[in-house]
């Protein structure tokens, strides 16, 4: 689609994505607030309902595996309808879902919730960033990062609300009250989401002409056409093993944290340490991902969660905790800033949302397996360090993959069918 370039006297007064910006930031400090602060729930859950914590972490499972598996559905919608309606429809029942825990007292009750909820928390990432990635190109990695520090934020209050909350009145009220903040807070928010800068009249990155006749923002290949290069299974595996680890972590860091004798609220300020310390992640990676590449900005990740991974292999004591907390805090926060510019950088935007959305709920598997599987490894063992020693070596296998990525070459283009741009490396 052809789009004619603007005058100079044409320039708008006011850049509309940064309003998308903000909407995609506020909606994530709740959105993924409220995830990551469901391991808060799991010792009063425990103790009020006398499940295991095998039968608890199944429906953390649960939960992620809907939201990888909706991901590809919310994002092909949101590649068709634009982020409006999406993200709209989600945040309707990812509030709904967090009501009808409030009130369950069955297994296969919590199990419905759980998936209720990861349907709804698909669209937080996949809509959130397809749509960054559409608005913004030359600093791509740092408004994805900007956005993507919602979450980090969001990690920082929401845990401390939650717990606040439990400690205060019950697990009940606290999940019911984060399921009203969810419907209030992200439905108008959502309305300000729009998919693209044509659809006001404008060009990516508030410029005023365009330098090519095509437009800017459908550039890329389509999924079919991504699907016969090796980079985007590559980027599916390593996805994988960051979300298996990220996953088992908030699932169970909090729990932990009690099995080493500190309260609900002061495991919850570990969860908000991790949260705290992402923001720093997901601006400081999203920023180098634009000067470095954003495979290399990945790389270093994985080096800083592989380090946080043997420290907690020695933690014992709650100062080692929030060591721990902060160097995996930002390795956490940087995975989540460059996942969209790489797939953006290495496939285009012409089919972002579906693209991503493959990617995510290829990660959200292994956020499937990963907390289940440290359940019943507590639950046999009495202990996480197992767990643990798992997590490092998934996510050293993580880093020798990221390792493997390399550019789109002409050739493989061509095998493909389409052009599309590269990450610089």
């Amino acid at each position: 689609m052809k789009q004619e370039p603007l005058a100079a006297s044409d320039k708008p007064r006011f850049f509309y994505g940064y309003t998308v910006l903000l909407a995609a930031f506020l909606i994530q400090v709740i959105g993924w607030g409220i995830l990551n602060s469901t391991g808060i729930f799991f010792k009063p859950l425990q103790n009020d309902m006398g499940w295991s914590r095998a039968v608890i972490s199944g429906g953390a499972s649960l939960n992620s595996l809907l939201i990888g598996s909706m991901s590809i559905v919310v994002g092909t919608l949101n590649d068709r309808l634009g982020p409006k309606i999406v993200m709209a429809a989600s945040g309707s029942v990812f509030g709904l879902s967090l009501l009808l825990i409030s009130r369950i007292g069955l297994p296969w009750q919590f199990y419905i919730g759980a998936a209720m909820m990861g349907a709804g928390g698909s669209a937080l990432d996949v809509v959130l960033l397809s749509t960054i990635a559409r608005w913004f190109i030359k600093r791509r990695g740092t408004y994805s990062g900007i956005a993507k520090a919602g979450s980090g934020v969001g990690m920082l209050i929401m845990p401390l609300v939650a717990g606040g909350l439990i400690v205060a009145y019950d697990w009940r009220i606290a999940i019911a009250a984060l399921g009203c903040i969810a419907l209030v807070g992200i439905l108008p928010l959502a309305l300000l989401l729009k998919r693209d800068p044509a659809q006001v009249g404008q060009l990516p990155d508030g410029e005023t002409r365009t330098t090519t006749s095509q437009d800017l923002t459908s550039r890329g290949l389509t999924l079919s056409r991504a699907l016969h290069t090796r980079q985007f299974w590559t980027v599916c595996a390593v996805y994988l093993t960051i979300v298996f680890t990220a996953q088992t972590m908030m699932a169970h860091i909090a729990l932990h944290a009690t099995d080493l004798g500190v309260t609900t609220t002061v495991a919850a300020s570990v969860v908000a340490t991790i949260g705290a310390a992402s923001i720093a992640g997901r601006f400081g990676m999203g920023s180098i991902g634009d000067r470095i590449s954003y495979r290399k900005a990945m790389l270093v990740c994985f080096v800083v969660l592989a380090v946080a991974l043997v420290w907690l292999q020695l933690a014992s004591s709650l100062w080692m905790l929030y060591l721990f907390a902060v160097v995996y805090g930002f390795s956490h926060g940087g995975f989540f800033a460059v996942i969209s510019p790489l797939v953006a950088g290495l496939f285009g935007t012409r089919a972002h949302g579906t693209n991503l959305g493959i990617v995510i709920f290829s990660g959200m598997l292994g956020g499937a397996i990963g907390p289940l599987m440290a359940g019943f490894i507590f639950d046999a063992m009495s202990s996480y360090q197992l767990a643990f020693l798992i997590l490092l070596v998934v996510s050293l296998t993580g880093l020798v993959l990221a390792a493997s990525i390399k550019p789109l070459t002409e050739e493989e283009l061509a095998a493909a069918g389409a052009a599309a741009s590269s990450i610089k490396d």
